[in-house]
């Protein structure tokens, strides 16, 4: 199975993530949740080629030192829990 991600625009408030570490965020999340809904899959709601305007997802909580990597990872977590199949 082959799952693209692609995010357009991220916007990620209150979490600590300068401008510069943006792309490594985004570039993290999309490889994650890629990640996490090959394993997974996708909440059948949502299936099929299309785009998601906007979504809720639980809350995450990361230190103010995280590295963009695990924030990163931590965003897709919450995303596909939004979005990810139901067990």
């Amino acid at each position: 199975m082959r799952i693209e991600v692609h995010i357009e625009r991220l916007v990620l408030d209150g979490l600590p993530v300068s401008t510069a570490d943006g792309p490594r965020v985004r570039a993290e999340v999309e490889s994650e949740l890629a990640r996490l809904l090959v394993a997974g899959g996708l909440n059948r709601d949502l299936g099929g080629a299309r785009a998601v305007a906007r979504m809720s997802a639980p809350q995450i909580s990361v230190g103010p030192r995280e590295q963009p990597d695990a924030i990163g990872r931590a965003v897709a977590a919450s995303v596909h829990a939004g979005i990810g199949a139901s067990e």
